[in-house]
């Protein structure tokens, strides 16, 4: 290949560039320009237009209708996952977060929630599936696992209002502490595809967290699936060293922590399980 050729990978990657740019100053729900005006315009095939669309509708930037043409995608709701010396809960994700009760029952805790819970297979546990809604999108599904004794008088009004780790608190007297939680890729079910109002096998984020009291006990186990595309993540790292710390150590000698990253008590690090979790 010469010099001033392209390849299909590097035209697909000038398309994506491109209409990312056009995107910029556009608002979600605007039209993009059609594929023959597109393919003129950057003197590319359609199937190397496509593939770029391709990429950009499955990433949750684009939405396809058919018959239509191209739309800028809704924003994403964005977690940006900061320490929080205050609380333990991060700062709460973008939009109006809402819940909308799916499931709420007492049921024998079962082997694996037995395990993550420290309870016999037989103990009660409440399991509390919702939707929960951003500005009334559907947005996640959240199956929740709490020691029945623990909350004896939980009612549906507190999981479908207001902050459930206020509720424990204020209402039940658990004291949450602290929570380990893993984030991981994975697709929706036929059934979740319905309750979220994607298609089946959509990419979405699978989270997982137990949640421990000020005494060191498990009080719930969650795991959600999240849209992917329209939710993300975001990590803030500090890099180099802490303002005014002439000794501060290198994390190369520091587990988890990626070499050149000086740790400091504000620092949130990638790792494979995190202690952050998404809004409540």
């Amino acid at each position: 290949m010469s010099a001033g050729e392209s390849g299909p990978v590097l035209k697909r990657e000038r398309v994506r560039d491109h209409i990312l740019e056009l995107m910029e100053s556009l608002d979600p729900g605007d039209a993009i320009p059609s594929e023959r005006s597109l393919c003129a315009a950057l003197q590319v095939s359609r199937p190397t237009l496509r593939a770029a669309v391709d990429e950009l509708v499955a990433a949750g930037l684009l939405v396809r209708e058919h018959g239509r043409g191209m739309f800028v995608a809704p924003e994403k709701i964005t977690q940006e996952l900061v320490s929080d010396h205050q609380a333990m809960v991060v700062p709460r994700a973008s939009g109006v977060w809402t819940s909308h009760l799916l499931e709420f029952t007492t049921i024998a805790a079962g082997a694996r929630v037995g395990r993550k819970l420290h309870l016999s297979p037989a103990a009660e546990i409440v399991y509390v599936a919702r939707l929960r809604l951003v500005d009334g999108v559907p947005m996640a599904i959240e199956h929740l696992h709490i020691p029945a004794g623990l909350v004896p008088s939980l009612s549906a009004q507190e999981l479908e209002t207001g902050d459930l780790y206020e509720h424990l608190h204020d209402r039940h007297g658990v004291r949450v502490s602290e929570a380990v939680q893993t984030i991981e890729p994975t697709v929706v079910s036929q059934a979740e595809a319905k309750i979220l109002g994607v298609p089946h096998l959509s990419p979405a984020l699978l989270f997982e967290r137990l949640t421990s009291d000020t005494e060191g006990q498990a009080v719930e186990y969650v795991h959600s699936l999240y849209r992917g595309d329209r939710y993300r993540i975001v990590t803030r790292l500090t890099l180099g060293r802490a303002a005014g710390d002439e000794q501060a150590t290198p994390a190369q000698s520091i587990p988890g922590i990626p070499p050149g990253v000086f740790p400091q008590q504000e620092a949130v690090v990638l790792t494979a399980q995190g202690d952050v979790h998404a809004d409540r």
